[in-house]
């Protein structure tokens, strides 16, 4: 082993990375943002396997948004990547749902978990349940413990 020679520093291979360089030269200024929305990329594309998966700049909101469609042929939907440490309000979340795609919001945390939070324009009625679930009347059990 040569020791004069300096050990060679090891790359950050995602500020190597094409896609990242990409959404680096849209300059949205915000470096926080931009690492999140590259995790939320990579994390459609290759470990959900979404479709056609894209970046653009928000102009209004000076962010990174995202692109794709959940299944092929499916619709596209966008998603607004943040890290956990950055506010948003109403009327950010309307300049982005006024696009017109489903909105997913991901807060991405220092240790690039992410989570996924489906926005929708108004109420929307949640789906039933899934699951091996019941609707107990609880009067019947009422009546059940009184007989006993």
């Amino acid at each position: 082993i040569d020791r004069c020679t300096p050990k060679k520093q090891p790359t950050n291979w995602i500020q190597q990375h094409p896609v990242y360089q990409g959404m680096k030269s849209l300059e949205v200024g915000d470096s926080a943002q931009i690492h999140a929305a590259f995790l939320v990329y990579m994390d459609l594309s290759e470990a959900r396997h979404w479709n056609e998966v894209s970046y653009m700049k928000s102009p209004e909101l000076e962010v990174v948004l995202l692109e794709g469609r959940e299944i092929e042929g499916g619709p596209v939907q966008t998603v607004l990547p943040l890290p956990v440490h950055q506010n948003v309000n109403h009327r950010s979340l309307r300049r982005v749902l006024d696009r017109g795609f489903p909105l997913l919001l991901c807060a991405v945390g220092s240790d690039s978990t992410l989570v996924y939070q489906r926005m929708t324009d108004g109420l929307v009625t949640p789906d039933p349940p899934v699951g091996p679930f019941q609707d107990v009347d609880r009067r019947h059990q009422r009546k059940r413990r009184q007989q006993d």
